[in-house]
């Protein structure tokens, strides 16, 4: 078998692990989204917005965006009078959760409990929020949009229309991660045959080797952090097929793409909004590395803790 159809059954593959996951839950979520569901778990979020200085109405783009997507935020976010600090608070927890369910259920098909990215995800995003209320003191004029409409969809009435608006949603996410994950698994497979990726790993030693964990992962990390979670985890599950990654490296580098992933797109979305789109990127790459650093030496300390007092106890026996 050649590299080319290797790496397009790989892609195929990879792109059916993750469709099974993606479309159950992007039409579910799509469904939900035409009923006064999430309405009402904003109500019940919106006293606690006020600790994070945002008003109880922000719980709505806060929750589209975690249980459908950024668009379906910003779109919310648009139609609401806001001042600036209180758009790039929101920004800046949005750009940390945005669609957990099925980039948490993508991250668990690779092996990470759905908890801990939950975890991280939501701690981050409700931390950093706090700590922008408390240290800021500016940012108190209105925010000025630009470069998109706010305009709404035509009204769907049916229950009919509102199903196949899931099922288009949910095929049109499946049709968007294969025209991501294929030709990536193709190219990855040609790198892998010229041995481009021991080249590659070897530049990016220096980064994997600051955040503690090994250079085979290199490929998964550089496949998050420009493509998103989603496809990282595509690349990952070939890579702990083929290269034998190990679990401590599988969760450091999951840990730091929930805080620090797609970030192309997920910093220039947030253009429109009328806020300095620099700080979001330097925010989450800044505490990406500083959270998985952190984990790694306390996972390393553990590790060594736990090998000495295995060695005393043999050596007492």
């Amino acid at each position: 078998m050649g590299t080319l159809q290797r790496g397009l059954l790989v892609g195929l593959q990879t792109t059916w692990t993750l469709g099974k996951i993606i479309f159950p839950i992007t039409l579910i979520i799509t469904i939900l989204g035409y009923t006064p569901v999430l309405e009402w778990v904003a109500q019940w979020l919106s006293p606690v917005m006020g600790w994070i200085g945002l008003p109880g109405d922000a719980a709505i783009p806060l929750l589209l965006g975690n249980v459908l997507n950024l668009y379906a935020a910003i779109g919310a976010i648009l139609t609401m009078e806001l001042s600036v600090k209180e758009v790039f608070i929101l920004a800046v927890m949005l750009s940390f959760s945005h669609n957990l369910f099925i980039e948490s259920a993508v991250a668990a098909k690779v092996g990470i409990r759905m908890s801990v990215v939950l975890a991280v995800r939501l701690g981050l995003a409700f931390f950093s929020a706090w700590m922008i209320h408390l240290i800021w003191k500016g940012g108190s004029e209105v925010a000025q949009y630009g470069l998109v409409s706010s305009g709404k969809e035509a009204e769907i009435s049916s229950w009919l229309a509102i199903a196949w608006k899931g099922i288009e949603s949910a095929t049109l996410g499946i049709a968007q991660l294969a025209i991501i994950v294929i030709p990536l698994m193709v190219f990855i497979q040609i790198m892998k045959d010229l041995n481009w990726l021991k080249v590659f790993s070897k530049w990016m030693s220096p980064f994997t080797k600051m955040l503690g964990i090994r250079e085979n992962t290199s490929t998964t990390l550089a496949s998050g952090l420009i493509f998103g979670l989603a496809f990282g985890a595509g690349v990952m599950i070939q890579a702990v097929k083929e290269d034998g990654v190990k679990k401590k490296d599988l969760y450091l580098v999951f840990i730091f793409l929930v805080a620090c992933h797609a970030v192309i797109e997920d910093t220039l979305i947030f253009i429109p909004l009328g806020i300095p789109v620099w700080p979001l990127l330097i925010i989450r790459l800044v505490v990406a590395i500083i959270l998985t650093v952190g984990i790694a030496f306390v996972w390393n300390r553990l590790e060594k803790k736990q090998q000495v007092t295995g060695k005393e106890a043999f050596h007492e026996n």
